[in-house]
């Protein structure tokens, strides 16, 4: 692979026409729902969506372990702008695909996305207010590497690497005698009916695994180091269901949708404000259903606050049920070692199985794991702040999508998908071609824009951009706080600065061309 600088040494002259007027990359999720405001709000836009992978939907896509389902209410986790229409409030993964798959047919989308497209690297020329864009084409198995241009970046690739997951190593793996799986890469033929199966973590991934393998496998165990937070709710929303049958689509999935924020809001304050009451009253509910001989305290009851890390929602209390039926259980012990016929645990036992699946989490990679440079300089997020939890500190042009972790990853997709329609929109108005977030040394801060405790988001932290100390450098993980301000408040808050930096603008035909090869490849 070529470097960023001999790419940028070996392409285009500076005056080199613009091929779009943005980039997206990522067709998931939030791809969708930035294409989608974009050709709504702004339809004279040429852009394109860039996405490495050979079919859209992103986590929905990548994912096929059993059972994989949102966690988040679907209500909120679906788009504003197309209702859920499934029975199911929490739907499981292959619903959720298609609902993003039919979204992207209904409104033309999909006639935007270049499949099997990679984006390397992109360097901002401050003089052509422009991003060159190095982009990894696959075409019938052959890669070669090419060269775009856009205006805007709009980076919907997600935070988490999709290529490898968190696999820690212990002794004795190869000694194992039976299937190591990690449910990133789960094979397709897996046979578990009437197995042995060892699941190994306590996060969503594990509580979603182990009662669907416990459905057909001979006993299920999920083994943790530590315990986790576990809250039992309804896979269908009466409510919804009542004001569905009561009121037109649109209007009932306004209702619903307004109902689930504010709920689900509630239910997050009140556990910062009253972690002793929320943690009594969440393994009060598991008590009760698992019965007066389960060890609630040793299994469910974390050493952290209530949303020191993400909840895992259980839908119906399906893995509950299984462990009464006698189907599942949980160890909480650590490893010693692997051996030929299970584990080996730190207490002295022993735990037998066929199939080990190590569902220990995720690796965090963020903007898709691409080299960013301004005018040649590389950017590290971590040395920067982020504004508003979507654009980073002395980064022009360049906005990213990152969910939060208390709600609907959608809500914040789609706020910042009409804040940077409004950006845009600015810039024409005024003639500006460059919007960029410039951080005050009074508003650094150190504070990681994340603030969970989780493991996945501790062992990036150092990739993290920080968060300042005054708006608009704090992360909020507040739907209506930032509803409000995406809405309406100041695009020119005296952080964000609008500039004309362009030296001269080409004259050539402005349709999208196909983007120069690179003068190396792969």
């Amino acid at each position: 692979m070529i470097s960023m600088s001999e790419f940028k040494s070996s392409g285009a002259p500076a005056s080199t026409e613009v091929d779009y007027d943005m980039l997206i990359v990522g067709a998931g999720l939030s791809g969708i729902a930035a294409a989608f405001h974009l050709q709504d709000r702004l339809p004279s836009t040429r852009f394109a969506i860039l996405e490495s992978r050979t079919t859209l939907g992103g986590t929905w896509d990548l994912f096929r372990y059993p059972g994989v389902r949102s966690d988040s209410d679907m209500y909120t986790l679906g788009f504003s702008f197309r209702p859920w229409q499934g029975d199911k409030a929490i739907a499981e993964g292959q619903n959720i695909l298609d609902y993003v798959k039919d979204t992207a047919h209904e409104f033309g989308i999909d006639k935007k996305i270049q499949f099997e497209h990679k984006m390397l690297g992109a360097d901002w020329n401050s003089a052509t207010a422009s991003w060159s864009v190095l982009v990894e084409r696959t075409v019938d198995g052959c890669r070669e590497q090419l060269r775009y241009s856009c205006s805007f970046l709009y980076m919907c690739s997600g935070y988490y690497d999709y290529e490898t997951g968190h696999e820690p190593k212990w002794p004795g793996m190869d000694q194992f005698g039976g299937q190591i799986v990690h449910p990133q890469h789960w094979p397709a033929d897996l046979a578990y009916a009437n197995k042995r199966v060892v699941v190994i973590g306590s996060g969503a991934t594990a509580v979603t695994l182990v009662p669907t393998m416990a459905a057909t496998a001979e006993h299920v165990t999920m083994l943790q180091r530590s315990p986790t937070y576990i809250f039992a709710l309804p896979s269908r929303d009466a409510i919804a269901d009542k004001l569905r049958s009561w009121f037109p689509s649109k209007i009932a999935h306004r209702l619903i949708r307004t109902k689930n924020v504010l709920l689900s809001m509630y239910l997050y304050n009140y556990a910062r404000r009253k972690p002793d009451a929320a943690k009594k009253a969440i393994l009060k509910m598991a008590a009760k259903q698992l019965g007066p001989d389960f060890d609630v305290g040793k299994h469910l009851t974390p050493r952290y606050k209530p949303w020191d890390q993400r909840l895992c929602v259980i839908p119906n209390g399906d893995l509950f049920k299984a462990i009464r039926a006698g189907k599942a259980s949980i160890v909480t012990d650590e490893i010693e070692s692997f051996n030929s016929t299970g584990l080996r645990l730190r207490s002295g036992e022993q735990l037998d199985a066929d199939i080990i699946v190590t569902a220990t989490g995720l690796k965090l990679k963020l903007l898709g794991g691409a080299t960013i440079t301004v005018d040649g300089k590389t950017i590290n997020l971590g040395d920067t702040v982020s504004y508003k939890g979507m654009m980073t500190s002395g980064v022009p042009n360049l906005a990213s999508t990152f969910g939060y972790t208390n709600a609907s990853w959608t809500l914040k997709a789609e706020l910042v998908a009409k804040y940077v329609c409004r950006l845009i929109e600015h810039m024409k108005v005024g003639g500006y071609d460059t919007c960029v977030p410039v951080l005050d040394s009074a508003d650094a801060g150190t504070q990681p824009a994340v603030d969970l405790t989780s493991g996945y988001i501790q062992r990036a932290a150092a990739q993290l951009p920080k968060q300042g100390v005054h708006k608009p450098w704090i992360y909020h993980q507040n739907y209506a706080r930032d509803l409000a301000a995406f809405r309406y408040g100041k695009l020119e808050d005296g952080a964000m600065q609008f500039e004309r930096r362009r030296v001269s603008k080409s004259s050539a035909n402005r349709e999208p061309r196909q983007p120069a090869k690179a003068s190396a490849s792969l």
